[in-house]
């Protein structure tokens, strides 16, 4: 009986975690930026096309934009992609004016930038956050993350009523 509870442990634990990791990807989060540059690449299913990786089906434009952190310099690139009717359900359709609003703050090196993106930026693995909106800002001052806080707080008494209610029924099998 000792090792069906460790498995149930460890299972949950798993799912926990691999529920954690899915929600981190999906929620929105916000970033303060300074945009550097704006541009457009070519891609299909294998990646970026150029001279090395020629095209070998469909193929999509997609838009980047660069940025760098404005207290760390850390430089950032997110992609801008339409989500369309595909998860995660952001229903962004504005990729285009999103980007011409990058450009347009990328002119002025000072412009600070508010960001919201999901995803993550994965060097080794090419892959890229994808923006869904950009606006500009004054303040460095991040906003908080209010949608994610009540999202979270939610899940988390949803686990903690369902903990409760498994306890209650096993101590009243226990009784029997």
């Amino acid at each position: 009986m000792r090792w069906f509870k460790r498995s149930m442990a460890g299972l949950v634990l798993v799912t926990a975690t691999a529920t954690a990791l899915g929600l981190h990807y999906v929620l929105p989060r916000h970033e303060v930026v300074l945009v550097t540059g704006v541009e457009v690449k070519r891609i299909d299913s294998q990646g970026v096309i150029n001279a090395k990786s020629p095209a070998d089906g469909p193929t999509r434009d997609v838009y980047f934009i660069n940025t760098q952190h404005p207290d760390t310099g850390k430089v950032v690139v997110y992609r801008n992609e339409d989500t369309g009717w595909r998860f995660p359900w952001y229903l962004k359709f504005d990729a285009a004016d999103l980007q011409a609003k990058a450009q347009g703050y990328s002119r002025d090196t000072e412009q600070l930038a508010l960001i919201r993106h999901y995803g993550w930026r994965i060097q080794i693995l090419s892959m890229f956050a994808n923006i869904t909106h950009i606006e500009a800002v004054s303040s460095r001052a991040e906003p908080l993350p209010w949608f994610n806080s009540l999202f979270a707080a939610g899940v988390l008494g949803a686990v903690g009523a369902a903990t409760l209610a498994i306890r209650r029924q096993g101590r009243r099998r226990r009784a029997k």
